[in-house]
């Protein structure tokens, strides 16, 4: 490995005309997205509480009296039984992400001579140079506040905020503020939702080295500047913000540009540094801006790169919440499916490599959206199911965790795998850790409380049923889509209980638990070969669909390995043989290709890459589409790419590592290091075409099992002592 590091960070050498294509920074609170001409400079500030309050019902339906009901007609044989199981309210939609406005720097055109403008993803920091002029935004983690810095000899710059954005709905309240101050001036820019007592309020503290500052309303104007800082924050509230208040807090943060970046860097560069990829790829090619290599799909420079973005997103987008479908960022109001936290795959997809990728501050803030919204997870319960428990939305927009997010073609009320899916990554989190966080074990009881008081119904071999059951967001070929025993849901509830009665151990509930997950019916392979979608009998499969749910025991839990069930496994490859692309959604490509992997199939695992880098997926901002040809701004691709990286060259469970399982062949020497197991250690992996190279570093004593392509042997491994293995696996 002769050839210089990857790059850490992209650049292009135009301005971004579309907001789509704006760099990024954030600190999993506030968003800053960068973009527009160096005479106009625009950051769009953004914030992950900012949803728009749209009329909604958030109240779960009143079913639970109808549920007896509707099981005994699901197992009587009524195929469409579930269509009329609901309160009769329409579609609704959660409440929809927004932007808060955007802070407008305008300056006398130059030309653009000497133009560049870049994002350094080790800092957080998007720059922009022109004629002599710079400009550096980035959102800090260590003071929760959007720092832009201009800086130039003689500035003359007009500053405003800005609230005319795509999509701004036509009778938002909006109200400016600007005053003078010692240091330069206070902006405010207030927006009242319509018909509403809500409102989100920004706030800009301006601090003027030299020049003066002149009210220009609804801004300042800024003459013989040498620099200019500003600070930005943004709150969503009810009533009237105290601008004064949020002023002075303002000012009580550091006045200095390079203070605040070290206090934030400390944070940010810790995190990003942990985990490194690197392809090999050519110097030249790693020298490219982002559109140049972006035109070249199969160079392993994009794919270092994409690697580094994609991590980069992630840590910025989570904070207070995970990310949302379009992470921490948009510049319309009119997000696609309400920018929301879509429960029922893309969530789950976006954060898959917090845990091997060693960002514990991507699953801290999913652990957050969890525990903030459990009670509204156990009224879901009571009120479709009536149980106790809790029972997962599949939409939420992170204030409400109630399940009215439903029609008759999407039954997302019946999902009931939900909260075992979203609590798998906290699962990740303790087992790479070595810890049992309690509030994961609190939760897991109560999901193992609600299947103890639904699991009521069996089958004629004594097996219990999950009925209703639902397959998101299929349907079975000859049913409608609320049905009976989903292949996730028999996998999400065995996990649970099973789970549930290890973070328990030596209790009556352990045993309860274990014997109830005991009772549940084993998956189906239908009459092609495949593990079923539906393990019901007489359920027919609809291959051509972009949600692989079916296969949530290959990946992320383990409950369908090619080691421990080979048939199983077989089945499942055959499923996903047969599984379409629908609509070529990104998250359909690359969960796919994180289920090959776990099936050792490179060559799909390249293919299933390979749709998504040739489909014209990325931005220049290396975010996503959710499309191809660039269509619907989305983080699925951006931040799910990492995890199918790691997937393909790492594997562990709490006893087993699998090394190199997928490898492409495009790919015949690289590195990945600081990947963490679920045992408990730190590896570096080095590969060539002669072989490779694993240093092992654990974190706990403990005996694994090593599969390569070479087969199985015991490694023993020691707390504190490195384990250095070289293999041939080829």
């Amino acid at each position: 490995m002769t050839a210089p590091a990857p790059v850490h960070g992209t650049w292009e050498p135009r301005p971004a005309a579309r907001w789509e294509d704006g760099f990024l920074s954030g600190n999993g609170r506030h968003g800053a997205l960068v973009f527009g001409p160096p005479h106009a400079e625009r950051v769009v500030v953004t914030h992950h509480t900012l949803v728009r309050p749209n009329g909604r019902d958030p109240r779960p339906p009143q079913l639970a009296d109808g549920l007896p009901g509707l099981q005994g007609r699901l197992l009587a044989g009524d195929t469409t039984a579930a269509e009329d199981f609901t309160d009769g309210r329409p579609l609704q939609w959660v409440q929809p992400f927004h932007p808060a406005f955007q802070v407008r720097l305008a300056r006398p055109r130059d030309g653009g001579h000497d133009y560049r403008r870049d994002v350094d993803f080790t800092t957080g920091v998007v720059s922009t140079t022109s004629a002599g002029w710079a400009s550096r935004v980035f959102v800090s983690r260590a003071d929760d506040v959007i720092v832009q810095h201009v800086a130039g000899p003689g500035l003359m710059v007009d500053v405003d905020l800005d609230p005319r954005l795509p999509g701004v709905p036509a009778r938002l309240g909006i109200g400016h503020g600007a005053v003078l101050t010692p240091e330069g001036a206070l902006l405010s820019l207030r927006a009242r939702y319509p018909g509403s007592d809500r409102a989100c309020t920004g706030v800009t503290q301006i601090a003027v080295t030299g020049g003066t500052t002149t009210l220009v309303p609804p801004g300042v104007r800024i003459e013989g500047a040498r620099s200019v800082l500003l600070l930005t924050r943004v709150h969503r509230h009810t009533g009237e913000l105290d601008v004064v208040a949020e002023g002075r807090a303002l000012r009580d943060l550091p006045a200095d540009h390079d203070e605040l970046l070290d206090r934030h860097a400390a944070l940010h560069r810790t995190a990003y540094e942990r985990v490194t990829l690197d392809l090999a790829a050519d110097p030249a090619h790693r020298a490219l801006p982002g559109s140049e290599l972006l035109e070249q799909p199969r160079e392993a420079a994009l794919l270092e790169r994409l690697f580094a973005a994609g991590r980069y997103h992630l840590l910025s987008a989570s904070g207070l919440f995970p990310p949302r479908l379009t992470g921490l960022w948009t510049g319309d109001w009119n997000t696609a499916w309400s920018g929301a936290f879509t429960n029922d795959a893309n969530l789950n997809l976006q954060t898959a490599s917090a845990a091997a990728a060693a960002l514990p501050e991507v699953t801290e803030a999913h652990a957050h959206l969890v525990q903030r919204q459990l009670p509204d997870w156990r009224d879901n319960a009571r009120a479709i199911f009536g149980t106790r428990g809790v029972v997962a939305p599949a939409h939420t927009d992170g204030e409400s965790g109630h399940s009215y997010h439903y029609s008759r073609e999407y039954p997302l009320h019946l999902w009931t795998a939900g909260a075992d899916w979203l609590l798998k990554p906290l699962v990740d989190h303790d087992e790479t850790h070595g810890t049992r966080d309690p509030r994961t074990a609190a939760a897991l009881a109560e999901v193992a409380l609600f299947y103890e008081e639904f699991l009521t119904r069996t089958d004629s071999n004594g097996h219990l049923v999950v009925v209703p059951s639902y397959s998101p967001e299929n349907r079975p070929a000859n049913a409608s889509w609320g049905t009976i025993n989903a292949a996730m849901d028999l996998s999400a509830a065995r996990h649970a209980l099973r789970t549930a009665a290890a973070y328990h151990p030596d209790t009556p509930d352990a045993a309860r638990w274990q014997a109830l997950a005991d009772r549940l019916p084993p998956h189906r392979i239908n009459e092609d070969g495949a593990l079923a979608e539906w393990a019901w009998p007489g359920l027919s499969d609809s291959y051509d669909h972009r949600h692989l749910s079916h296969l949530y025991g290959v990946w992320p839990l383990d409950e369908i390995t090619p080691y421990d069930s080979p048939e199983l496994a077989a089945a499942a490859h055959r499923a996903l043989e047969l599984r379409g692309a629908e609509n070529d959604s990104a998250h359909g490509h690359l969960h796919h290709a994180l289920i090959a992997a776990r099936l050792r199939d490179a060559d799909r695992v390249a293919r299933a890459l390979g749709r998504v880098l040739d489909g014209d997926f990325f931005h220049t901002s290396l975010m996503s589409a959710h499309y191809p040809g660039r269509d619907v701004y989305n983080a699925d691709a951006a931040h799910s790419l990492p995890a199918v990286l790691i997937e393909m060259l790492v594997q562990s469970t709490p006893d087993r590592l699998v090394l190199l399982p997928a490898l492409p062949a495009a790919y015949p020497e690289g590195a990945l290091r600081g990947v963490r197991t679920r045992f408990g250690a730190e590896l570096d992996l080095t590969w060539t075409r002669d072989g490779a190279t694993v240093v092992i570093r654990p974190g706990r004593t403990h005996r694994v099992e090593l599969r390569t392509s070479s087969g199985a042997e015991s490694l023993h491994l020691v707390a504190g002592e490195d384990h250095v293995l070289t293999l041939r696996v080829w």
